[in-house]
């Protein structure tokens, strides 16, 4: 039997494969970019066969460094993107569309003013925004003809990545996902784990094509792929998995994950929270059985991405650290990254970014200041809502490439007055898939005991600063978004 367990953690920006030793160190790991395609305005694509290529090849080049010692493999997903193919041909009907694609934001609209959000809500723990992915399957079905001819000759196999990464893994014989993956679709009875009739008929889903939801942790499926017969042991989406990976096994625990965007969960135990502040409910695990509540901001390091790409104003996103740390405040400087609309607890689809403040001394680092400074209030605006909602976390554990930047972390505190906990390894996200797996297979009896061994902490962030300081922060934030709401 081997000592290590194979996560592959395919996300939004890029793939990668990382070997965890039983202790939750990385011994290897591989990583590819994938593309991200802007047809439209709003529109955010993905080319499935792309994520599936250079997946297997992140395996393979972790495979050669490790060899036999991979008891198990974890699998852990971008949520919400949607992959249309053939179960004939195996290969993609049409583009992948990403999680952040706004395309039905009408469509949403129409559903929310025929009044269906309240049992939609009720129903599955989410909002009706195109951030979900059964809208973008009715879209689909509308508007590409050989996804609606495969569909109508029952060849179509829809899935989130990891169903299509599982599809391929184990060679065309498992078409299955998890119920944390399923209670991202809009489409998934979150009380019960099961597809809902209901809604599988009001956004014109058809049942066939979709796959089945299987636990989070078992003996899922089998792939031949790499040298020797290997078990697929663990499946969740990222940010559930992240969970996890963070050791966060008991309800009230939250953690906060800063990737592309920035997602804060809290374990709410083995009942579904139901929110009155517009968060969401969602699947936790089943090893355990856990729910969360979450709220989801969609634009975080993406944001430290545009001042590099698209502004030009960083050489790497690694020097905006400097560069806030540079100047004292950031000069009145004001930014809401609302790219792609807003998330919790706004949600409003169709509000962009604004930058506010300017002056004639305004500079780069002011800019880069304010950037970061939206990170924390964005996360602050969650956690009023989680309170609102009757969890009120001490703590906040923290991950994703965005928080090696320490002065973040420091001003995440300050901007929330928690007190906020860095892991050893940011790699949690792949961590969570290879503790699923090793309960999975047996080497551990839950995630506790899975956490217990493999979650360590790093260095913990004091909230500095005086109330009022705080307060004022917090007015200056919340006039910003009013601003950017103004007219929607």
């Amino acid at each position: 039997m081997g000592d290590l367990i194979l996560a592959i953690d395919s996300g939004t920006t890029s793939t990668r494969a990382l070997a965890f030793t039983l202790e939750g160190e990385i011994v290897a790991v591989s990583q590819h970019p994938i593309t991200q395609h802007f047809p439209k305005p709003g529109w955010v694509e993905h080319d499935a066969a792309e994520i599936w290529a250079l997946t297997d090849q992140a395996v393979r080049e972790v495979m050669a460094r490790v060899g036999d010692r991979v008891h198990a493999i974890g699998l852990t997903n971008q949520r919400e993107t949607i992959v249309f193919w053939s179960r004939r041909t195996g290969q993609p009907l049409s583009p992948a569309i990403v999680w952040q694609d706004r395309r039905t934001a009408d469509a949403c609209a129409s559903l929310r003013e025929a009044g269906h959000e309240a049992e939609v809500q009720a129903l599955t723990g989410l909002l009706l925004d195109p951030y979900f992915s059964g809208t973008k399957i009715g879209w689909a079905l509308e508007n590409w003809p050989d996804v609606k001819a495969a569909a109508d000759s029952g060849d179509l196999a829809i899935g989130t990545v990891e169903s299509w990464l599982l599809w391929n893994l184990s060679g065309g014989t498992a078409h299955l996902t998890d119920a944390t993956n399923a209670s991202r679709t809009l489409l998934m009875d979150l009380a019960r784990a099961e597809w809902s009739p209901h809604m599988l008929d009001l956004l014109g889903v058809p049942a066939a094509a979709l796959p089945a939801i299987a636990p989070t942790a078992g003996l899922l499926a089998e792939t031949h792929r790499y040298g020797r017969p290997l078990m697929i042991a663990g499946l969740a989406g990222d940010q559930q998995s992240a969970t996890i990976g963070q050791g966060c096994d008991a309800p009230g625990m939250a953690k906060c994950t800063y990737g592309t965007g920035i997602f804060m969960l809290a374990n709410a135990g083995p009942t579904p929270p139901v929110s009155r502040n517009r968060l969401l409910s969602t699947f936790l695990s089943s090893a355990p059985r856990a729910y969360a509540l979450e709220g989801s901001i969609f634009v975080g390091g993406n944001a430290v991405k545009w001042l590099r790409d698209g502004l030009g104003i960083l050489d790497t996103a690694s020097e905006s650290e400097a560069l806030a740390r540079s100047v004292p405040d950031s000069g009145g400087v004001t930014f809401v990254p609302a790219f792609a609309g807003l998330g919790a607890p706004h949600w409003q689809p169709h509000a962009r970014g604004l930058l506010t403040g300017l002056t004639g001394g305004t500079t780069r680092a002011h800019i880069v200041r304010a950037t970061l400074e939206a990170m924390g209030q964005q996360t602050a605006d969650l956690i009023d809502a989680f309170r609102a909602d009757g969890v009120t976390p001490s703590t906040l554990r923290v991950d994703g490439g965005m928080v090696a930047n320490e002065w973040l972390c420091q001003d995440i505190a300050d901007a929330t007055g928690l007190l906020v906990e860095r892991p050893r390894s940011i790699e949690t996200t792949g961590l969570g898939a290879a503790m699923l797996a090793a309960v999975g297979t047996g080497l551990f009896p839950d995630l506790a005991a899975a956490g217990a061994a493999m979650v360590h902490a790093d260095r913990s962030f004091e909230p500095a600063g005086s109330a009022d300081a705080r307060a004022a922060r917090r007015a200056a934030w919340r006039r910003a978004v009013t601003q950017t709401l103004v007219g929607l």
